[in-house]
C-alpha cells in the first residue's frame, strides 16, 4: 500500500520546481524528461548559463524564462492551492509515482491527484469506448467494470459519458476501486453531469490529471490524456468505438507502450463495432467475459484472483420473484432498453407495484437500470 504521508513528505521546493518546469514555453513532455535525466538535481536547471541550458536540451524560447524565473510565483500559487485543496502532487521519478506510468516514453512530470492514493496499489485495467454507446455497449461496460472491480482489479477510464461512466459506476457499485483520468485541470469535472460520480470515485479511488488547475477541457487535451489511461494500466479494453473514436487512439498508445489490448466484438453492421472489430483483426484479444482479461495478466496477479463466477451463486434468487416480477421479466429484453414510462403503459399496473417489481428483478440480478430511467434484462 502506498502511504499518503510518504508522498506528501516530498520536498515542497522540488514540487514547485517541477511545476515551474511544466510551464516553460517550448518544453514539452519529451524535453522535460530529458532535462530530468541529464540533471542530478532539478534545481540545477535554474543556475545554468546559456551554454549549460543548451547542453541540457533546453530550447531557446525557454532559456530566458528560466534565468528570469518567470513562472516561479505562478508555480508557487499552484502548489499552495493544491495543498489547501487536499490535492496530491506526484512527481515522476519519486516515491508514490505509479511505476507503470513511469515506464512510458513521455510520463507527466507532475500528476495531480484527488482522492485515495491507495487506489494506485491494485493492478489496473482500463475500459474505454464511445460516448454514445448502444444498450449492448452500456451493459457490457457495466458488467466488465463490475466483474473486474469485484475481483480486486482497479478500473481505469476517462470519466466521459457513455462507456467510461458506466464502467466507473458499476465498479463502485461492487465496492471496487476506480481511477478517472481527466482531460482538464483537477478542479474541473467534465462533463458536469458526472460531478456526483466524480465525488463517489474519490471516496475510495482517485481522479488524476497532468493539466494545471483551471485548465479547460479543450478537444486537444483528450488525446494527450489517453496515454495516461493506457500507460497506468496493464491492459486496455475497448467497448464500442467508431472508426475515428478517441478510444482507438488509446488502444494504439497501449500497443506502443507494450501493454495488452482487448476488444469486445460487435455486430458487423453497427458503426460502433468498427473500432473493436478492427482491433481484433490487428491482433487485439477478443474478449467475452472477465476471465479473458485475467488470463492475459501476469501470473502473480492471476493467482490472486478467484476464477469463480459470482453469478452462479445468484441464480437461486430467480425462483423467488413474485408473479409481477415474472410477468415483467417477460416484457424486458436483453438487447433493447425499455423506458420506465413505456413499462407503465405495457404492464398495466400502478407505478408503486411496477417500481417494486423492477427493484425485485434488480436485486435478483435479472434486470438492470441504465441511465435515462431505462431498463434491460440481464
Amino acid at each position: 500500500m502506498i502511504s499518503s504521508a510518504a508522498v506528501e513528505s516530498q520536498n515542497a521546493g522540488l514540487t514547485k520546481l517541477a511545476i515551474e518546469l511544466t510551464m516553460l514555453p517550448g518544453v514539452g513532455l519529451i524535453t522535460q524528461n530529458r532535462i530530468r535525466q541529464k540533471l542530478a538535481r532539478l534545481e540545477d536547471l535554474f543556475f545554468l548559463n546559456e551554454n549549460g541550458l543548451a547542453a541540457a536540451g533546453v530550447p531557446k524560447e525557454a532559456r530566458t524564462p528560466i534565468r528570469r524565473r518567470t513562472f516561479r510565483d505562478e508555480a508557487g500559487k499552484i502548489y499552495k492551492w493544491a495543498v489547501n485543496a487536499g490535492v496530491h502532487m506526484l512527481l515522476a521519478g519519486t516515491p508514490g509515482y505509479p511505476d507503470l506510468l513511469g515506464e512510458i516514453p513521455d510520463p507527466p512530470t507532475v500528476l495531480y491527484a484527488r482522492g485515495n492514493l491507495d487506489a494506485l496499489a491494485p493492478p489496473r485495467v482500463a475500459i474505454v469506448g464511445t460516448r454514445r454507446p448502444s444498450v449492448y455497449g452500456l451493459r457490457m461496460a457495466g458488467e466488465f467494470g463490475a466483474d473486474l472491480g469485484e475481483r480486486g482489479l482497479c478500473v481505469v477510464s476517462g470519466l466521459a459519458r457513455g462507456v467510461d461512466a458506466a464502467a466507473h459506476r458499476s465498479c463502485i457499485e461492487k465496492d471496487g476501486t476506480t481511477i478517472a483520468v481527466l482531460g482538464s485541470g483537477i478542479d474541473i469535472i467534465y462533463p458536469r453531469e458526472n460531478q456526483q460520480l466524480a465525488e463517489r470515485i474519490t471516496r475510495k479511488g482517485l481522479i488524476i490529471s497532468e493539466f494545471p488547475p483551471g485548465t479547460a477541457p479543450t478537444p486537444r487535451n483528450f488525446p494527450i490524456r489517453n496515454r495516461i489511461v493506457s500507460g497506468i494500466s496493464l491492459g486496455t479494453l475497448v467497448i464500442e468505438a467508431g472508426e475515428r473514436s478517441g478510444s482507438l487512439i488509446t488502444a494504439r498508445l497501449a500497443m506502443e507502450q507494450n501493454r495488452e489490448v482487448f476488444a469486445l466484438p460487435g455486430n458487423v453492421t453497427s458503426p460502433l463495432s468498427l473500432g473493436p472489430n478492427f482491433l481484433i483483426k490487428q491482433g487485439a484479444k477478443l474478449v467475452q467475459r472477465w476471465h479473458d482479461i485475467v488470463d492475459e495478466l501476469p501470473g502473480e496477479i492471476r493467482s490472486s484472483i478467484s476464477l469463480e463466477d459470482a453469478r452462479t451463486s445468484e441464480k437461486p434468487y430467480a425462483d423467488k420473484i413474485s408473479e409481477d416480477g415474472a410477468r415483467l421479466l417477460k416484457l424486458l429484453k436483453e438487447d433493447e432498453a425499455v423506458h420506465f414510462d413505456r413499462l407503465v403503459e405495457r404492464f398495466g399496473i400502478d407505478i408503486p407495484r411496477l417500481s417494486f417489481a423492477l427493484m425485485e428483478l434488480e436485486t435478483a440480478k435479472l434486470a438492470r437500470q441504465l441511465p435515462g430511467n431505462m431498463y434491460v434484462k440481464l
